[in-house]
């Protein structure tokens, strides 16, 4: 079994858009491999810095990377992004039992579905 508690309906709708765009996926990826500040992970993966900056603001706020602030040898700051080890197991089953947690939507369709 896992070490890791079950996502919650709302937490497993967010990794998953998270991780529903290609640079997101790419950027874990890379990160994967090993860890790297932004110059070079913009770098490697061939997206401005801008770009890259707003796709890691959105893997940190779904919890699957996180940054650390390093002083380089000239003593320049440096921020240094890794992946945070996780772990999602989708089955029928893991996904009825965190949709029980849902926080329930309005009939109007505030969630982004068509009603």
């Amino acid at each position: 079994m896992s070490d890791h508690p079950p996502l919650s309906g709302d937490d497993l709708v967010r990794v998953l858009a998270t991780l529903a765009n290609p640079h997101r996926m790419r950027v874990i990826a890379a990160l994967a491999r090993e860890r790297a500040y932004v110059s070079r992970l913009a770098r490697d993966l061939g997206i401005s810095r801008a770009l890259l900056q707003v796709h890691l603001r959105k893997l940190a706020a779904a919890g699957l990377v996180s940054a650390q602030l390093e002083l380089s040898e000239d003593g320049k700051a440096m921020k240094y992004y890794e992946v945070t080890p996780f772990v999602l197991r989708l089955t029928p089953d893991t996904i009825a039992d965190a949709a029980r947690t849902l926080t329930p939507s309005d009939a109007t369709g505030t969630d982004g579905d068509e009603r």
